[in-house]
């Protein structure tokens, strides 16, 4: 099955503590073709550099990054991204807020592959076209 993973997901599965902690999402990873929004890469990776990771362990993130397909910015998707907010900012969503811009983003990548997004943020709840195994 393919799925895309958020970053809470994602990062909860590199660190055993947190992937206890979420543990009914984490299990979703295995055995799927995970994808990645360009926008979970990039807080994964300012997250890493935020905390002062040595290169050992942004090499050990990238390598698992890699093991992911991540979705390309293409002009499709960034209509997707544009129509989705509208959506949602019609619909009173809060993902149409600036504050939920890389949730969006990332909402916007699993309609655009047709894929259910793996996620704990309740703001993906009830978006449009966007189903979430939560």
């Amino acid at each position: 099955m393919r799925l895309v993973v958020d970053t809470g997901v994602f990062s909860a599965s590199l660190v055993p503590k947190r992937a206890i902690r979420l543990a009914s999402h984490v299990k979703h990873l295995s055995g799927n073709q995970l994808f990645l929004a360009a926008a979970t890469v990039a807080e994964l990776r300012f997250g890493a550099l935020l905390a002062g990771w040595g290169d050992k362990r942004r090499d050990q993130l990238e390598s698992r990054i890699s093991t992911t397909t991540v979705i390309p910015v293409d002009d499709l998707l960034l209509t997707t991204v544009a129509q989705l907010r509208l959506t949602c900012r019609t619909n009173g969503h809060p993902l149409a807020d600036a504050a939920h811009a890389n949730d969006l983003w990332i909402a916007a990548s699993a309609v655009h592959i047709g894929a259910p997004i793996v996620s704990a943020d309740k703001v993906f709840r009830d978006v449009p076209g966007l189903e979430l195994l939560d």
